[in-house]
């Protein structure tokens, strides 16, 4: 073994690690490899810039901009529509028509935003049945990955699979060419989520619900301690007004907020108090003339320095600016007028450090702050409404161009007129310039992180066969199988790439082993085929982990779920789908 494959072979595990602890987002981390793999030069800066040329992250991109041009002019929401019209009342039923609906949406568009869109409307039908939404998220992310193994273009990593294929001088993977044994996963997993999954669903209560301060209406009020107050160098917790119906979001000191600091604060002459409680609390403080508000002389709670406020659950979104900031850089409070009451992630509170955490995808925040300071906020796509589904002008008129311009994409793409790359960025050119969805809008929605994740694993990739690295890590699974069938073959690629899958992302995965299963398959004198089309399937349905997929981490807070939920639901269904595999895989590709 030379030194650079065991650079390359010790690079790779630091790779994995880094991606199962989290250390650093996985796109920096592939591209942070890639860039060790050049400054080395295992990888000249021609090679690495010829991934750029790629045909799968262009495509990705492009069906971005597509699918919103679907949410956009409200073809998805008919969906929510429909579901809100005909639950009546039935769990079975919303069970149903959520699950059907959210896979033959995730067919035809990106599954992520499918899952996102619809958890509101999920949340908001959950309570007209009477059952936590707990016991819909799951089945709702679970679908919209069954639909996105339908078609080429139903999730990114199909794309991703097929210009592996074709970069390993293989046909590329059709539209439809997954289409029939999809339509039997899809079929087993409806199946099992209505007669054994649905029982193991869990009653979890959301984080708005934990922390709850009841129906009475409240006000957020500003109030000042004076020079001559009673209160100065006093803490919070002497304060007569801090009592368990109130509570106090902020201490302001001149243009600083001492909100870390409220434990062992004690009040100086200008401080200002920012408290939420109810009217005759509000009352009572003017009474008790310890703190002053701005107009001392009204006795009219309208006219104070109060106004009315709203909790609500949100969740930050794929496209977010506050991802990757912390609470102090963001400082809210400034711009909208809004606090943060706590952060849900990975089923941890960290209400008690929240200033200092760096806001991710999918964490859920408890905002507390005037209706209009909210309405910026998830105007502008900062956060998704988790409490209601969001109101935004939908283009219904636009909606036959969106339909007819996917659906062209898609059977062009079936009968070979173009290559997918091409007809997608046609179509994505089409929706733009018909005002389907707006130009700045469309570029805001491309997930840039996943196209980076797949360039820098790219990279990667190249190393490994630059190295024979590759080589080597096939030539050592030929010696320990020896003649296995190539049945057994098979079931050892699913089932590795869906245990990497729930511990790393399923696109890095994919480029990870699309390469050496294909290697793997031509050395055996096997039909690379069925083995590619494994590591797809195995790549697209995680189950059994909140982290393997995007919309399993979305549903996960937003759900109030636990880390043992995914575990309890979808073990059992990656279990089922590795069997599935095994006998339907071969039935369409033969060995």
């Amino acid at each position: 073994m030379s030194i650079e494959q065991i650079f390359v072979l010790a690079l790779l595990f630091v790779v994995f690690l880094s991606f199962v602890k989290e250390y650093y987002p996985p796109e920096v981390i592939a591209l942070g490899a890639t860039a060790a793999l050049v400054a080395t030069s295992i990888i000249d800066v021609r090679e690495f810039l010829s991934v750029f040329s790629s045909g799968a992250p262009i495509t990705i991109a492009m069906m971005f901009i597509l699918s919103a041009s679907l949410e956009r002019t409200g073809v998805l929401s008919l969906l929510g529509e429909g579901l809100k019209k005909y639950a009546k009342g039935s769990f079975l039923r919303v069970m149903f028509l959520m699950m059907f609906g959210a896979m033959i949406a995730s067919a035809f568009m990106n599954n992520t935003p499918v899952v996102i869109l619809m958890t509101p409307i999920v949340i908001s039908v959950a309570s007209s049945v009477g059952v936590s939404p707990s016991r819909l998220l799951i089945p709702l992310s679970f679908s919209a990955i069954f639909g996105g193994t339908l078609t080429l273009v139903g999730t990114s990593t199909n794309i991703l699979v097929s210009g592996i294929a074709v970069q390993s001088g293989l046909p590329e993977i059709s539209m439809f060419e997954m289409t029939l044994p999809g339509l039997i996963f899809a079929a087993v997993g409806m199946v099992y989520m209505f007669f054994a999954g649905r029982y193991l669903l869990p009653d979890r209560t959301s984080l708005a619900n934990l922390l709850s301060e009841g129906s009475k209406k409240k006000f957020m009020a500003r109030v000042l301690v004076p020079s001559h107050s009673k209160y100065l160098d006093k803490k919070l917790h002497e304060l007569p007004f801090n009592t368990p119906h109130s509570r106090i979001l902020d201490v302001i000191r001149g243009e600083v907020s001492l909100r870390g600091k409220l434990d062992t604060l004690q009040l100086q002459s200008g401080d200002r108090i920012v408290i939420k409680t109810d009217t005759s609390e509000i009352l009572g403080m003017k009474e008790d003339g310890g703190v002053e508000f701005a107009d001392k002389s009204s006795q009219d709670i309208e006219l104070v320095t109060s106004e009315q406020t709203i909790t609500m659950e949100a969740s930050v979104g794929p496209q977010s600016h506050l991802r990757g900031k912390t609470l102090d850089e963001l400082n809210l409070r400034r711009q909208y007028g809004i606090y943060v009451m706590a952060i849900h992630r990975n089923d941890k509170n960290l209400s008690d450090k929240m200033n200092n955490v760096r806001l991710q995808f999918a964490d859920t925040l408890l905002l507390d702050g005037p209706i209009d300071g909210i309405e910026r906020l998830v105007k502008e796509g900062s956060v998704i409404n988790l409490s209601t589904p969001s109101e935004r002008p939908i283009r219904r008129s636009k909606a036959p161009i969106a339909i007819i311009t996917m659906v062209s994409v898609m059977v062009l793409a079936a009968f070979n007129v173009m290559n997918i790359a091409g007809l997608a960025l046609i179509g994505a050119v089409i929706v733009m310039l018909t005002r389907c969805i707006d130009p700045e809008e469309a570029f805001d929605v491309i997930d840039w992180r996943i196209l980076f994740l797949i360039f820098g694993m790219l990279g990667i990739s190249i190393g490994m066969t630059n190295t024979g690295a590759a080589k080597l890590i096939v030539e050592s699974i030929i010696s320990s199988i020896g003649t296995a069938s190539p049945l057994v073959i098979l079931a050892i690629v699913y089932i590795l790439t869906s245990l990497l899958t729930e511990m790393i992302s399923n696109n890095a995965v994919a480029v990870l082993l699309g390469p050496i299963v294909i290697s793997l398959a031509i050395q055996l004198g096997y039909d690379p085929r069925p083995f590619i089309i494994a590591v797809m399937f195995a790549a697209s349905a995680s189950f059994a982990t909140p982290i393997g997929y995007q919309t399993n981490t979305f549903v996960y807070n937003a759900g109030g779920y636990k880390f043992k939920d995914f575990i309890k639901v979808g073990l059992p269904l990656n279990v089922i789908f590795a069997g599935l595999a095994v006998i339907v895989i071969p039935l369409f590709f033969p060995f």
